[in-house]
């Protein structure tokens, strides 16, 4: 056993002054979280655009960094947009700094990070980087109630499903061949169902859904608990606002704490989503949402990671289980 969910001190809030909304939704995740005042970092930049340019992004981090006290290791960005710095994820941005090898013009591959699938409990100490999730929403409300869920998803052992969903988009279904091999390695442990269509529709218990498409139906007909996770795997599901396809933003509204989507056509590796075995593996052990999410993709370069960091269902007793599945 060992030391279990990231504790609020290791965190700080990135916060824009020059954005109404970024003050209110970065004092509320304060308050909500208890994270201490002096990891509060405020930073001034243009409000509304969704692409920050790279020289803009590197003056802004520049003062996170030197304002960032020493113990911190992840980050909460207390905005909805920006969410892209030239071709990378704003929370891989301030994850790695920003850096093109981390992004790719093309069908190319990336770096990988550092932090896939690792036991790393304090990724800055590890490996130099801080993770970093958007305090993000479609609305004010709505990034309030995101925040909730994840507050009132602590160590409540939901009875919940995991549900992997084979869809008939074949360029977009590259996860589906993981299934059968995650049910096996984690099905003792929660229960898993694999669907083999293009919209789940009502259920009542859903944890997590993985799926690829561009668009999903029927996602409001489901039940999501608090604390659940769910994406789609798609080219810009990261775009978050006047997207071509399906914003990621979705999902929150639908009730999900955290999704994930690509801020820039990522040519369907697999590497560039979330893997379920480890996503899945991980949260259910015990830790939070920012650490088992995070994790679980090799290259996040291009990918956004939106939801609130600290939940964390199944944290007990100040511990996580040692033991991990092989999901390789």
């Amino acid at each position: 056993m060992r030391e279990a969910a990231a504790d609020p001190a290791l965190f700080a809030i990135v916060v824009n002054t020059v954005d109404p909304d970024s003050r209110l939704t970065a004092d509320y995740y304060r308050r909500q979280r208890g994270i201490p005042d002096a990891n509060v970092i405020e930073v001034a930049f243009p409000v509304g655009g969704a692409v920050l340019r790279p020289a803009d992004f590197q003056r802004v981090y520049a003062q996170v960094e030197s304002a960032t006290p020493a113990n911190v290791q992840f980050y909460a960005l207390a905005w909805s947009r920006p969410f892209r710095v030239g071709c990378m994820s704003v929370t891989s941005a301030f994850a790695f700094g920003f850096d093109e090898a981390y992004c790719a013009r093309g069908c190319k591959p990336t770096r990988a990070s550092p932090y896939f699938s690792s036991d790393s409990r304090a990724p800055f100490d590890d490996f130099g980087i801080r993770p970093a999730m958007l305090l993000a929403g479609s609305s004010r409300e709505r990034v309030r109630a995101m925040i909730d869920r994840g507050v009132r998803s602590d160590r409540t052992f939901p009875d919940a499903t995991a549900y992997l969903v084979s869809t008939s988009d074949r360029a977009r279904n590259v996860r589906a061949h993981v299934y059968a091999q995650t049910i096996i390695a984690l099905g003792g442990r929660l229960k898993l169902e694999q669907v083999n269509t293009d919209s789940l529709t009502n259920r009542n218990d859903v944890l997590f859904y993985f799926t690829g498409l561009p668009q999903v139906d029927a996602i409001d007909s489901n039940r999501f608990v608090d604390g659940a996770i769910a994406d789609h795997l798609t080219s810009t599901g990261g775009v978050l606002f006047n997207g071509r396809q399906m914003s990621l933003l979705r999902w929150l509204d639908a009730g999900a704490t955290a999704s994930y989507g690509t801020v820039v056509e990522p040519c369907a590796f697999p590497q560039k989503f979330p893997q379920p075995a480890i996503v899945i593996d991980r949260y259910t052990r015990g830790e939070s949402l920012i650490e088992a999410y995070w994790k679980s993709v090799a290259w996040p370069g291009q990918g956004l990671f939106v939801g609130e960091p600290l939940a964390a269902p199944f944290a007990a007793n100040g511990t996580v289980v040692d033991e991990a599945v092989d999901a390789h």
